[in-house]
């Protein structure tokens, strides 16, 4: 049965050429702004001329190096400049994880205990927060219009996520050409993650959301169509512009809405990443299509659909379900993203540490909740094999 929700976004979106010249109208004219980046690629490209032009004569302090992956370390460094400065509004300029690390900023500084990384544990909750924005240069984590974040935590070798309403975005600028000069490598993983995103919240079993999977299949294709075209031709301006729409309205919360969601993937590529250091996207490349072999029989008539209506594929129902979950691999590869663990040191020692990790918190996960401590072992395994 199509579940019952609520949905509400704030978040106002600037898309298109020439957008950034708005910025200095989202902002208050009296905000002390902390500007946010990561690792110079905004200098490169002349975001951060654009930027600054449109800021010009604001009070602006900035804070750069935040890593792909924010680490909480690196996060309490901005904090505490925040505090001092006494920053009232918060502009993050970069992809993901740059938005990321911001929101987290943003729930830290006014964070009244001595330990902020109970705020991404959620063993205490945060009251209020910096208002931020974000100029977005790397389309992949839909950060730019959600409230999700996920923030690691390196003395630990800790990945976990956090968020809440309080630090959705209050605008977000998307100007497709701020990705051209981006590498195919984060270009690929953007696309993957995008890929995911939908497939962890469309691939679970029917309830008839007719929108919802029409919506998400959308999507899909468009990922699929435009993925080549954008790799070939970065200046294709109309191959990155639907992509990085795509890669927004993945996880903006739409095609999630009264619908099942599996986010075992992330959960288990995050492991991956804390324990290897492999790129988040690549983690999803290396565990959805285990993940699907191994819950093929439950999420069976999903896969069937998906086969019939993204990949246009016939037969028999088995025949759809291999065929299916075949095509989810050689898409990842397609972009370049191995689909084997062990193609990135994996071995049977971090299998063992992931498993005895997710014991210890006692969580499963899964639409039904079916994906214990052990089954992660098993899909892992299937991907060192």
């Amino acid at each position: 049965m199509f579940n019952n929700f609520v949905y509400q976004n704030p978040v106002k979106i600037l898309f298109g050429k020439g957008q950034i010249a708005q910025l200095s109208k989202q902002i208050p004219a009296d905000a002390k702004i902390l500007l946010t980046y990561g690792g110079g690629s905004i200098f490169q490209n002349g975001v951060y001329e654009q930027v600054k032009k449109a800021l010009e004569g604001r009070n602006i302090v900035e804070f750069g190096g935040i890593e792909a992956n924010p680490t909480y370390e690196t996060l309490m460094q901005a904090v505490e400049l925040g505090r001092k400065e006494e920053i009232t509004f918060l502009l993050a300029v970069g992809g993901g994880s740059v938005l990321d690390g911001t929101k987290f900023i943003a729930a830290a500084i006014p964070f009244d205990s001595d330990d902020a990384w109970q705020i991404v544990t959620g063993q205490a909750k945060y009251k209020t927060a910096i208002p931020l924005g974000s100029v977005l240069t790397l389309p992949a984590t839909g950060s730019e219009m959600n409230y999700y974040a996920v923030i690691s935590k390196k003395s630990t070798h800790e990945k976990k996520g956090m968020g809440g309403p309080l630090v959705y975005p209050k605008f977000s600028i998307l100007d497709p050409e701020t990705t051209y000069s981006l590498p195919p490598r984060q270009i690929a993983n953007g696309i993957a993650d995008a890929f995911t995103h939908v497939m962890e919240q469309y691939m679970t079993y029917p309830v008839d959301a007719q929108i919802q999977d029409r919506f998400a299949e959308s999507v899909i294709q468009t990922l699929i169509e435009v993925a080549p075209k954008t790799l070939e031709n970065p200046t294709d301006y109309e191959a990155r512009a639907n992509f990085m729409w795509a890669a927004t309205v993945a996880l903006n919360g739409w095609i999630g809405l009264g619908v099942p969601q599996d986010w075992a993937t992330h959960q288990i590529g995050h492991e991956l990443t804390a324990f290897h250091g492999v790129d988040h996207a690549r983690t999803l490349a290396v565990v959805l299509p285990h993940l699907l072999q191994y819950k093929k029989a439950d999420k069976r008539a999903k896969l069937i659909q998906y086969a019939k209506r993204v990949w246009n594929l016939s037969g028999t129902d088995d025949e759809l379900v291999t065929g299916a979950i075949q095509k989810t691999g050689e898409f990842y590869e397609s972009l370049g993203l191995p689909i084997k663990a062990s193609e990135y040191g994996v071995n049977e020692e971090t299998i063992g540490k992931i498993k005895q990790r997710f014991e210890e918190r006692g969580v499963n996960f899964g639409e039904k909740s079916d994906i214990t401590p052990a089954v992660v072992a098993e899909i892992l395994e299937m991907s060192i094999a």
